[in-house]
Formats: structure tokens, sequence, C-alpha cells
């Protein structure tokens, strides 16, 4: 690729969006004193999305970070974690490359009204619902570059957690009935009249429990829009972002996760048009071949895939579910929402068929 060619590929902020300015005054004062040889005062835009944390760009003379913080009316810390999400990925960056560096976290509210943390920021291609215009690669480059992503996948799941000292970060064992019954609780209090009350599919994720439970560090996740690739060599994986959700959890659910994602070429009209990454471009692996691959690349042999892909579909209903219960009750007017509740339907659709072994 032309050195011409690749700065035009870079995912880029923009503008501040209205009611998330960001006090950059505030956040240099305190940030040079983390970092006193940082120079000059920062350029500040935002990157879009930010459906969860806000993520903002400050350009130094000599130096590219990244600062996140919670959205504005957060209730609980809990829910937007930035001292976890900071130390999680701290502990990780010296056994798992593709995490950025870590620069600082600030837990005083009276800098800018919450907490938040900076990073370096990665450089790279973001490899949205679609790659970037100018970006045709073909299909051996694709098929490379998601055997990459799933390799960077198994490469965490196969982390040592506990002498990267992160034994602590959750509860471990019984990972999969805390999972079950949380995202049934989820579902059920965000149920609204128009969608299925769901009670079939979890109970059948109950009583198809695997038997056999392994624990590693989960990224929760992890998709190709929240990677990095390399802009000269876009089959090359330079960093790995949005950490708010990993926990130590169970692999094969960490993969059932991913694939709810997973639109590929042939799949209906409807999971067409919720398609939010680049997996449907000639080249990539299907849904099965996923499957396959990353049983291969790691020895497992899940007693029954099913059981994955249904709470993987059942886990991302839930989430459609919760944001379409605000605009629902009004507390969003996000046009974006309106049909979420068609979706729901769709994802149950598909969760019976996989209870069927017709997937």
């Amino acid at each position: 690729m032309s050195s011409n060619t690749a700065p035009r590929l870079l995912d880029t902020a923009g503008p501040l969006r209205p009611g998330e300015e960001l006090d950059a005054a505030a956040v240099d004062v305190w940030l040079k004193q983390q970092r006193p040889e940082l120079r000059g005062l920062p350029r500040v835009t935002q990157y879009a999305g930010g459906a969860s944390n806000w993520t903002y760009r400050l350009e130094y003379d000599n130096a590219d970070l990244i600062l996140r913080r919670p959205p504005a009316g957060t209730k609980a810390r809990s829910a937007h974690n930035m001292g976890r999400e900071y130390r999680v990925q701290k502990a990780l960056k010296p056994v798992f490359a593709y995490v950025p560096e870590m620069v600082a976290y600030c837990e005083d509210t009276s800098i800018i009204g919450v907490d938040f943390y900076v990073m370096e920021r990665v450089a790279g291609i973001i490899p949205r619902k679609n790659l970037p215009r100018g970006l045709d690669l073909p299909p051996a480059t694709v098929r490379q570059l998601c055997l990459n992503v799933l390799d960077a996948l198994v490469e965490l799941h196969q982390v040592d957690y506990q002498a990267a000292g992160l034994a602590g970060l959750s509860s471990g064992v019984g990972y999969t009935q805390r999972q079950i019954s949380g995202w049934s609780k989820r579902y059920t209090q965000a149920r609204t009249w128009n969608v299925p009350s769901g009670r079939r599919i979890m109970q059948w994720l109950e009583t198809h429990q695997p038997t056999q439970e392994r624990i590693c560090i989960t990224h929760n996740d992890f998709r190709f829009d929240n990677v990095v690739l390399d802009a000269d060599d876009p089959t090359r994986i330079l960093g790995i972002l949005d950490w708010e959700l990993a926990t130590l959890g169970d692999p094969l659910m960490d993969l059932g996760n991913l694939l709810s994602y997973w639109v590929q070429a042939d799949d209906d009209f409807l999971a067409q048009a919720t398609r939010r990454q680049p997996t449907h471009l000639p080249g990539m692996l299907t849904r099965k071949e996923v499957v396959a691959y990353y049983c291969k690349k790691t020895g497992f042999r899940p007693e029954n895939w099913a059981f994955y892909e249904v709470y993987g579909l059942f886990r991302l209903s839930a989430i459609a579910q919760q944001i379409y219960y605000r605009y629902h009750h009004k507390q969003t007017r996000n046009p974006a929402f309106k049909n979420f509740w068609i979706f729901v339907h769709y994802l149950h659709w598909r969760c019976r068929r996989a209870m069927r072994g017709n997937s």
C-alpha cells in the first residue's frame, strides 16, 4: 500500500458533540503532573459512537493520547468502571501485546466531574461495517485478516491470568450459571409487550449447560470494530480496544458472543440489515468455519456447540431489548432504536433454530 494511501485509511476523531465538551485545560494541568514531558496544549477531538464510554483524542506536540470517561448521568460507577478498565489493561499489557499502553488514571472527580483514564493512541484502521473507502482487499488477504483476528482471540484466551495478577478480576468458577441467570433477569426486566417472553430459551440454556467449564481472560466484546489494523498491512493487528467488559470467563462463551454479531455473505436480509463489521466480504470464514478453526487451534472440543451459539444470540437479544426499552419508554429519542424490537424477534428465531439443530 502506498504511503499516500495509508494515512487516508486511519480511523479519525471529529468535533466534540454538543453537551459532551471536555475541560481540556483542567485535563492538561492534571496530565502534565503525571507526565511533565508533555509539550504544548492538547488539540481535542472526539470519536464517533460513544454509546458507552466517551472517547477523546488529545494531540500534544510530542504525544498522541486517548482519554476515556463515563457518559453523563451515570448512576453507578460499577456500570462504567474506569479504574477497573485501566487496571485490567495495565496488567494485561506485559503479557498481551495488543493492549494499548496505559498512561494514567484519575479518580479525582473534581478535575472534570467524573473519573477517567488516559492511554496512548493506537493509530490504524478500524474495520467497522465496511472497510474504509479505497481499501479493497482480495479474498486471500481478507481470509488472512480473519485468521489473524481469530488468532488474537486464541492468544488472549491462553494468557496466564494468575501470572498477570488478574486472578481477582472476578469469581471465575460458576461463570456459566451467573451469565445465564444474569442475562435472563436483564431480558425479563427490560421486556416490552411487543417482544417474546423468552422463557423457552432461558429454560433451554439452564438445562443444556455444559458439564465442563474453562476459565480464562475473556474480552466479552471481541469484534472487528474493536480491532486496530496496520494501514500499511491491513492483515496485521496493532491493538484491541474496549476492555470494559473483560473478566474471567469461559472462552467458548466469548466465542459465542463474537459469532452473535457475525453476519456472513449468505445470511438473510434481516441479518444483513444489522451488520456492523465486514464479515460478509469474500474470503471471510463462515461461523461454522470460525468454530472449527478456533477448536483446532485450542484443542477444545465442545460437548454441544449449540449452547454457546444460543447463549451468544440470547445475550445479544437482551442487550438490544435493554436499548429498545429506553426508546419505548421515551428515555431516548434516537430513531435508530425504533425497530430494535423486530431484531429481538429475529434473534429469538435464530435461537430456536439453533436449539433444534438447524443453525
